[in-house]
C-alpha cells in the first residue's frame, strides 16, 4: 500500500503529519528595493535546514538563506550595483562566469526558489542571447532571465548531514517528520499472513512488475515489457 506524498499530507492536516504552524513563520524573499541592508539577526529556522540572515532596508525587512561567512552587522548590497561578495543579491546579468550563487529566481521577482538548502550552490556556466545558464547541484544545466536575482557564496550549514545520528529514536522522529515509513523491513523476512512474499519456505519472490491494466499512479519504478515469451521467426 503506497504512502501520501508530504504535500498530501500536510494538505489534509491528519496525524500522519502534524506541522507546526510556528515553525513555518519565517519565509524566504527578496526585497523589492535596491541599496544597502544590514543583517539584524542570524537565526536558527525549525523549517529550514540552513540559517537565515534577518536584513532590513530601508524600512523592509526581510529573511534570505546565510551563506557561508556572512555575519550579524554585516552589509548587504542589493541590486545591478553590488559588489561581487558573499551574501550579496545581484542580477545573473551582472555576475561573471564560474561565480557560486544560491536561492535563485526562476521567475523575475518571486523571491529566490531554487539552491537553498545547506551546503549546496549552483554555478554560472555561460552566457547566450536567451538569457544565463546555470550549473545545478543536480549536475543540470538551467537557463535562467538576465534579471532574474541571486544570492552570492555557498548555502551555509554544510555540516548538518555530516554529523552521525548515534541513537535509533533520532533517527525515528526524522523519518516521522519527512512522513517515511520506517524503519524498513525486507518482505521475505515477514510472515506469510503479513506479506505476500513473506514466509522463510523458500525465496522465490514474486514479480515486482506493474500489471498492465494497473492504474497510473502503480505504474511506477520496473514497468512491465512490451511482450513476453519467444519471438516467433
Amino acid at each position: 500500500m503506497g504512502k501520501r506524498i508530504i504535500q498530501q499530507a500536510r494538505g489534509k492536516g491528519s496525524l500522519t503529519y502534524r506541522v507546526r504552524r510556528k515553525a513555518y513563520r519565517f519565509r524566504v524573499s527578496y526585497p523589492s528595493l535596491s541599496g544597502c541592508g544590514k543583517i539584524i539577526k542570524l537565526i536558527n529556522s525549525p523549517a529550514h535546514s540552513t540559517p537565515l540572515a534577518k536584513i532590513k532596508i530601508g524600512n523592509e525587512i526581510f529573511y534570505n538563506v546565510a551563506v557561508n561567512g556572512v555575519y550579524e552587522g554585516q552589509i548587504i548590497e542589493i541590486g545591478e550595483n553590488a559588489t561581487i561578495k558573499e551574501g550579496n543579491i545581484i542580477p545573473l546579468e551582472k555576475l561573471p562566469i564560474g561565480t557560486e550563487i544560491c536561492n535563485i529566481e526562476t521567475i523575475v521577482g518571486n523571491g529566490g526558489k531554487l539552491v537553498r538548502s545547506s551546503g549546496t550552490s549552483a554555478k554560472i556556466v555561460k552566457r547566450t542571447s536567451a538569457g544565463v545558464i546555470v550549473l545545478l547541484p543536480s549536475k543540470k544545466e538551467k537557463l535562467f532571465s538576465f534579471k532574474a536575482r541571486a544570492t552570492v557564496g555557498v548555502v551555509a550549514g554544510s555540516n548538518r548531514v555530516e554529523k552521525p545520528i548515534l541513537k535509533a529514536g533520532k533517527k525515528y522522529h526524522i523519518m516521522k517528520a519527512r512522513n517515511k515509513f520506517w524503519p524498513r523491513t525486507s518482505a521475505v523476512k515477514v510472515n506469510v499472513v503479513d506479506h505476500p512474499f513473506g514466509s522463510g519456505r523458500g525465496k522465490r519472490i514474486k514479480s515486482k512488475i506493474a500489471k498492465k491494466g494497473a492504474p497510473p499512479g502503480r505504474k511506477v519504478g520496473l514497468l512491465r515489457p512490451r511482450r513476453a515469451g519467444r519471438r516467433k521467426r
